[in-house]
């Protein structure tokens, strides 16, 4: 039923032309690390089209900059398939598990004999972080901190059984979907360095936060049979239907009017932006990155939501993935012997 929801989202504005290239790089990297492992796992994989949802949602991106963003897409959604399974209902194990990734983004290497997901997060970080800018290091590692660490309070909700209050949701959820890494991706494929004083402005910050959770509400209601069918609370659908004591069309309806007003608000601020810049007296040269900030941040939206109204990873995963199981085929993130599923 949601995969027919619609959102009124600026247009999409393409596709690298680099897709088919970064199409069997992917698959060449998943298997390199251990993501995926067998032919089984392979095909499923390659039904979700990672590639093409960096494609579309980084358009100007070419080469090792798009192969980046498309292996990051990959080890976003198989490792947050990880916590499908007996490990998505063990917070502390949960935490244990992240605790590895999240000291890799502060400079420890990982351990001998480290997990796939170990492993390739490690290579992204290091791809990532080569000769970027100190500033944009420094807030990305902030950025997948939190992603990892809310992975724990996820599995929280998940032991809690009812969704939570709007607030709390929000929190959480905005950490599990990663979505800031995204955007921060964007700024790295396009090169570019938003001066700090537009970056911090009250137009890109609120800008950026409705990107935000406009990508990961249109998740939510594409997802929702999905993870409802798991257990997952953290969902705005389940939270609505839970706070208002509503049906689940009228939750739908409500998620969507959630979206549509973070859009327009988007949209609105995005045409103070030039007075803005004007104001701070900034350089062409800084007027243009923030331009193509502006347009980066529309072209996530637009290209993420493109991807997931056509991918087949939320279509057909109970047929490929029973809910009633482990929700992945290969076990890539480790905690020790007890974390392995039974």
């Amino acid at each position: 039923m949601p995969q027919d929801i619609h959102f009124d989202l600026p247009p999409a504005a393409g596709a690298s032309p680099d897709l088919d290239g970064a199409r069997r790089r992917n698959l060449q990297w998943v298997r390199r690390t251990g993501l995926v492992d067998g032919d089984r796992s392979l095909a499923w994989y390659a039904s979700w089209d990672m590639p093409r949802l960096a494609a579309l949602g980084y358009p100007y991106a070419r080469g090792a900059a798009l192969d980046l963003c498309a292996d990051a897409m990959a080890f976003f959604f198989i490792f947050d398939d990880q916590f499908d399974g007996p490990l998505g209902r063990d917070p502390a194990r949960a935490a244990r598990a992240c605790q590895d990734l999240i000291d890799i983004v502060h400079g420890i290497p990982p351990r001998s004999g480290a997990d796939p997901c170990s492993r390739a997060f490690a290579d992204i970080w290091a791809r990532s972080t080569r000769d970027t800018h100190p500033a944009w290091t420094a807030r990305t590692a902030h950025e997948w901190e939190y992603y990892f660490a809310a992975q724990a309070h996820e599995a929280i909700g998940r032991l809690r059984a009812t969704p939570a209050d709007m607030q709390s949701y929000l929190q959480v959820r905005r950490g599990t979907a990663g979505t800031d890494l995204p955007l921060s991706l964007g700024e790295h494929a396009a090169g570019i360095t938003v001066p700090a004083v537009a970056f911090h402005s009250p137009q890109l910050r609120i800008m950026r936060r409705a990107a935000i959770d406009v990508t990961l509400m249109c998740n939510d209601v594409y997802s929702l049979e999905k993870e409802e069918a798991r257990g997952d609370m953290d969902n705005i659908v389940l939270v609505i239907e839970h706070t208002r004591r509503c049906t689940r069309d009228e939750a739908v309806a409500a998620a969507r009017q959630q979206v549509h007003r973070r859009v327009r608000r988007f949209l609105e601020l995005a045409g103070q932006v030039p007075d803005m810049c004007a104001r701070l007296d900034l350089s062409d040269r800084q007027r243009s990155t923030v331009d193509s900030y502006t347009r980066l941040m529309a072209a996530w939206m637009s290209g993420y939501h493109a991807w997931q109204t056509e991918t087949l990873r939320y279509r057909t995963a109970p047929q490929v993935v029973p809910p009633s199981g482990p929700g992945y085929f290969d076990e890539v993130l480790h905690t020790g012997p007890d974390a392995r599923p039974t």
